[in-house]
């Protein structure tokens, strides 16, 4: 982490200065849109030292802002470092930014003001929001983040809106390019990482409920504040990617009730950059095919009930009765098991230790981190392969470590590696310890598959693209799971429980493909539809 190269700021800031030159009166008059039902008077509470050498940059980038709404205005303080506090009506939010908002996390400061407005559609239902409210305080949150992150700006966010329903938290986002000397000093290798009261609580993507999930536990609840009863429905689809979509949408056509319980609508396929093998759309990305899905259950009466995870399902008659973490009861005849599945980890010594110092899931949001360093990447599929060309163009070298005799990868991709000087491939590799100094990685020790020995790679990072494991432990002493760990279906997507089904990647179809977990999901729904007009559910 010596180099602050190692986590930009600088380009993102400049490219967005430029867009607000270029495009001025376009960008101004859709800022002057989005803030023209405010209610509230914002105010930017700009500290700044006199010589920081980002000071025009924060000042003019908050002042630009503050010019498309009377409701917003700037006031400049000479201070130490850099930083602005968010005010409304000349209170303190709990929000702060030390840094400069800008690439991904301008839409962070824009929905810091719409959500302290009372406004902007990220909010959580009334359960999750309860939740957040009965946190104890105070809590004091800060996540270091990149520019270039783009899970960044989720977890900053949600960071924010819980500030907001709670004011007894306060959260802070912090650039890492220019605070540098914490970066170091806590010794971080991933992006975004949020310290409760100095404690690190959290390094890499997250969602809402599994982070409120970290707070729960850490500072305890007012229990008394959440109130629980039980909700019916005629259908509870458990997974909010395609498959549990599908299934939802379909059946809510039927006229039924339906629940989706999900961490995430879009699921998994929220982390795939490029997708262009979705027939009749040439080329999307996974954010954007889950705001799609989104907007499609939307459509229907489908209670979406978001950021939660089931903790426990139990049979009682026909009826599944499902518990969340939260303690929300939910009973259902018919549940569609659509949980599809989660990147897989080593197991191996030294893994959970070097997490977020060294051992990464994410070469887009962490390979900034080892600009100029040596990695590994473990697996050698779409992937992994992937993964080593976009690391290529960052690292000094990329080392491929594939598990098997040749790699899994398609082949257009392989002959693209190979074709590049800093990476290198071997296969019949076992990685057998991930090997640090108490701080951060400094190696990994493989097996030789085909010879039996055994070596020590030296190295500064570790990058694991070893495929996905379906997400069926919830229902594993509940119905049949097969050797892998998928649900084990017949040919419509049932399991030996009637009324249970499984759709999609936790399921035992095969080939795991967006395009064939909707059409399973829609098959899911199709048989519960049909059990019960036969009665059988």
């Amino acid at each position: 982490m010596s180099e602050k190269s190692n986590v930009t700021s600088k380009p993102a800031i400049a490219g967005f200065l430029n867009l607000l030159t270029m495009l001025d009166n376009t960008l101004q008059e859709q800022l002057k849109n989005i803030f023209a039902a405010l209610e509230a008077h914002y105010t930017f509470d700009i500290h700044v030292a006199p010589e920081h050498e980002n000071r025009k940059e924060l000042i003019d980038l908050l002042e630009e802002v503050a010019t498309c709404s009377d409701k917003i205005n700037c006031l400049i303080h000479e201070g130490e470092h850099l930083e602005f506090k968010l005010l409304k009506d000349d209170k303190a939010t709990g929000i702060s930014f030390r840094g400069i908002p800008t690439g991904h996390e301008f839409t962070s400061l824009l929905l810091a003001i719409l959500n302290s407005d009372g406004k902007g559609k990220n909010f959580p239902d009334k359960t999750i929001a309860n939740r957040v409210k009965a946190l104890r305080g105070p809590i004091h949150l800060s996540t270091y983040v990149s520019l270039t992150c783009t899970n960044c700006p989720d977890v900053v966010q949600i960071l924010n809106v819980m500030s907001v329903l709670n004011p007894s938290i306060h959260h802070e986002m912090i650039d890492g390019a220019i605070y540098q000397d914490e970066v170091e000093r806590l010794k971080l290798q991933g992006v975004p990482a949020v310290f409760a009261d100095g404690e690190l609580l959290h390094v890499g993507r997250g969602e809402f409920g599994e982070i409120l999930e970290k707070l729960e536990k850490r500072y305890g609840i007012n229990a008394s504040e959440i109130k629980q009863e039980t909700q019916y429905y005629d259908v509870v689809v458990l997974g909010g990617g395609p498959a549990g979509s599908s299934a939802a949408i379909y059946s809510a056509r039927k006229g039924l009730k339906v629940a989706v319980i999900a961490e995430r609508i879009g699921g998994q396929v929220k982390e795939t950059l490029g997708i262009e093998n979705l027939i009749s759309v040439p080329q999307t990305t996974g954010n954007e095919l889950a705001d799609h899905l989104r907007v499609h259950l939307q459509q229907y009466p489908i209670d979406i009930l978001e950021h939660r995870r089931v903790d426990n399902i139990t049979l009682k008659g026909k009826e599944k009765i499902l518990t969340t973490t939260g303690g929300e009861i939910i009973s259902t005849p018919a549940l569609i098991l659509a949980t599809g599945a989660s990147w897989r980890k080593l197991n191996i010594p030294g893994e959970a230790e070097y997490i977020g110092r060294g051992v990464a899931f994410c070469p887009h949001c962490d390979g900034p981190f080892y600009k100029g360093r040596h990695v590994a990447v473990i697996g050698g599929g779409n992937s992994g392969i992937e993964a080593a060309i976009d690391l290529a163009g960052i690292c000094s070298k990329v080392t491929v470590l594939e598990f098997l005799d040749e790699l899994k990868a398609d082949q257009v991709l392989q002959e693209k590696a190979r074709t590049i000087s800093n990476i290198e491939i071997f296969t019949s590799r076992k990685s057998t310890r991930i090997i640090g100094n108490g701080d951060k990685v400094t190696g990994i020790e493989v097996e030789n598959r085909t010879t039996g020995e055994s070596q020590v790679i030296p190295l500064d990072g570790i990058f694991v693209q070893i495929g996905l494991s379906p997400n069926s432990s919830i229902v594993k002493e509940l119905v049949k799971i097969n050797r892998t760990g998928e649900i084990v279906i017949d040919g419509n997507c049932r399991t030996e429980i009637p009324g249970i089904y499984a759709a999609g990647d936790v399921s035992s179809i095969p080939y795991k493909q967006i395009i064939i977990a909707m059409g399973e999901g829609a098959k899911a729904a199709l048989s519960a539809f049909d059990d019960r007009i036969r009665g059988i559910i």
